[in-house]
C-alpha cells in the first residue's frame, strides 16, 4: 500500500472510536493495514522490523509503542494508526520477530523467549531512529501494555525520552536505574490485577521518590488487560479514561 492510499485509509477510519475498530477484527485488519513495515539495523547488528503508521503533516512528537505478551500483532498496529490520527510519528516494535501469539500457552512462551539484552538494543535503536526522524519535532515518548508496560520503562530507563506510558505493567526497577530517567512517567494500573498489583506499585512509588523522578499514578476498579477490547476483562469506561489521559500526558511533554 503506498502513502497515498494509507492516508485515505486512515481518513476513512477517522470518525469511528478506538473501541469499535479494536474489537471488530475486520476494521481492526483494516486498520492494520495501514502501516508500512521498516526495517533497520540495531546498535548491536541486529535486524528488526516495526510497523510505521501514516506520517503527520507537520513535525510532531514521536511514539514508541510496545506490544501486549501476544506480539506485534493487528490491535497494536491499530494503536499506532490511533496516534497518528492523533497527530504522532507512531512507530509500533516487534521484540518477537515476527511472530505472533494466538493463545495464552504461545503468549507466555514468547515472552519468556525474549533476550533481555536482545530487547533493550532492538527499543533503544528505535528509540534513536525516531528521535532523528524527519516528520519528527526530536521529542519520543514510550507506551506499552502489560509486556510491554514494562519494556516501555526499560527502554525509557536505557535510552531517555521525553516521556514513558505504562499500561499495568511490570514495575521493578530500583531506584538506581530509575535515576537515569529524562522524563516523568504516567502508570495505569488495575485494582483486581493480581499480578501488577499495589504492593509492587507502591515499591515503584518508593524508589521513584527516592530517585528524584516524577510519576503520575492512576488506579482504575478494573483488572489487568482492562484496555483491550479483545479481552474478557476489558473496561470501556476506564479505557476511555485512561486513552484520554494518555493523550493529555504526551501532548504536554511531546509537544
Amino acid at each position: 500500500m503506498n502513502a497515498i492510499a494509507r492516508r485515505r485509509l486512515l481518513t476513512g477510519l477517522a470518525a469511528a472510536p478506538l473501541a469499535a475498530i479494536l474489537a471488530d477484527p475486520r476494521r481492526k485488519a483494516a486498520a492494520a493495514a495501514a502501516v508500512e513495515d521498516v526495517t533497520i539495523a540495531t546498535e548491536g547488528g541486529q535486524r528488526t522490523t516495526g510497523a510505521l503508521a501514516p506520517l503527520p503533516a507537520a513535525p510532531a512528537g514521536t511514539v514508541l509503542l510496545i506490544h501486549e505478551w501476544w506480539g506485534l500483532n493487528d490491535s497494536i498496529k491499530t494503536m499506532a494508526v490511533e496516534f497518528a490520527k492523533e497527530g504522532y510519528v507512531a512507530l509500533a516494535v516487534d521484540l518477537y520477530g515476527g511472530k505472533v501469539g494466538t493463545d495464552p500457552a504461545g503468549a507466555e512462551a514468547l515472552m519468556k523467549g525474549v533476550d533481555a539484552a536482545a530487547a533493550t538494543d532492538v527499543l533503544v535503536s528505535w528509540a534513536d531512529w525516531l528521535r532523528g526522524h524527519g516528520s519528527g519535532n526530536g521529542k519520543v515518548g514510550t507506551v506499552g501494555w502489560c509486556f510491554g508496560g514494562g519494556w516501555s520503562l526499560n527502554a525509557s530507563i536505557a535510552a531517555p525520552v521525553d516521556a514513558t506510558v505504562i499500561y499495568y505493567g511490570r514495575v521493578e526497577q530500583p531506584a538506581a536505574e530509575l535515576a537515569k530517567l529524562k522524563g516523568p512517567v504516567l502508570g495505569h494500573f488495575a485494582t483486581q490485577d493480581e499480578w501488577i498489583n499495589k504492593a509492587m506499585v507502591g515499591g515503584f512509588e518508593a524508589a521513584m521518590g527516592e530517585a528524584g523522578r516524577s510519576f503520575e499514578t492512576h488506579w482504575y476498579e478494573a483488572n489487568h488487560a482492562f484496555a483491550n477490547p479483545s479481552s474478557g476483562r476489558y473496561d470501556e469506561e476506564d479505557a476511555k479514561l485512561s486513552w484520554s489521559r494518555t493523550l493529555d500526558f504526551l501532548k504536554a511533554h511531546l509537544a
